[in-house]
This record gives C-alpha cells, structure tokens and sequence, in this order.
C-alpha cells in the first residue's frame, strides 16, 4: 500500500477537546508521514479551538496496514462563559499506531492508536491516550 504523495482528508479524536478534529495526513516517504488536525466549536456553553502537526514514523509494513510511532504537538483554546475563564493550553502525544485498509478499498484508512499524552489546561496532566475512548482514532479518504 504506497500512499507517497496521496492526501488523506478525514477526522480524529486525537485532540482534548469535545469536538471531533478535521484530519489531514501526507505520506512524505515510506518512512515518514505528516499530519494537521484542527477542531472547533462555536457553541456559547462550549466553544473550543484547537490545532496541531503530528509527525509519523513508519516502523513495519504489511500488504494492508502498517505500524507506527508518531508525535502529537497541539494548542487548545477553551474561551469564556458563564463566569468561567478563558484557558489555553497544550498537548503533547507519544503514540503507536496501525493504520489498516480493507480488500478492495484501499482509499480509505482506519487508524488506532495507544500511547501516553501530556496536556495542560488547568493543570499538568500525564494520562494514557484513549481515556474518553478505548483508543485514539481516526478515519483518512486518500485522493
């Protein structure tokens, strides 16, 4: 499955905020893969905004999947309301992962992933990726 210099467009739950983050992923090599997430919500009793790159290493092939590790480095922006305040904060993601294809659709990607998370909002967190979930996850429709 060579996806070099295909883009994946498609969503992930990677981010720590409540909406799902728009995906994009571009394979650079066999090795090396580049990601960007962004997410927003603009509802009064939860607006958020939130960005980040993510950086993928290739680390084992298969026909239909491949395995990874990867680097999450984000910004997320929690505004005001209701008499609580603004905060801004980080995150900071060490995971592996699988990304799979199905048979006769390859276009598509699945993504899972495990790993541990470091974040900062109202104070310093270390916690296990997939916390809210089993696991991180995402979804990529390669053009």
């Amino acid at each position: 499955m060579d996806r070099r210099g295909r883009l994946g467009v498609g969503f992930s739950n990677e981010l720590k905020m409540d909406p799902t983050a728009l995906s994009l992923k571009l394979q650079q090599s066999r090795a090396f893969s580049l990601g960007a997430l962004v997410g927003f919500s603009s509802a009064e009793d939860k607006a958020t905004f939130g960005g980040g790159l993510k950086f993928y290493r290739n680390i084992f092939e298969e026909p239909l999947l491949h395995f990874y590790s990867s680097l999450l480095l984000a910004g997320v922006k929690k505004k005001a309301h209701r008499g609580i305040s603004s905060t801004t904060g980080f995150q900071c993601d060490l995971t592996l992962g699988s990304e799979f294809s199905f048979a006769g659709l390859q276009a598509l990607g699945v993504t899972v992933e495990m790993g541990l998370s470091f974040h900062k909002f109202d104070e310093f967190i270390i916690e296990t990726v997939g916390k809210r979930a089993f696991f991180a996850a995402a979804i990529h429709f390669y053009l």
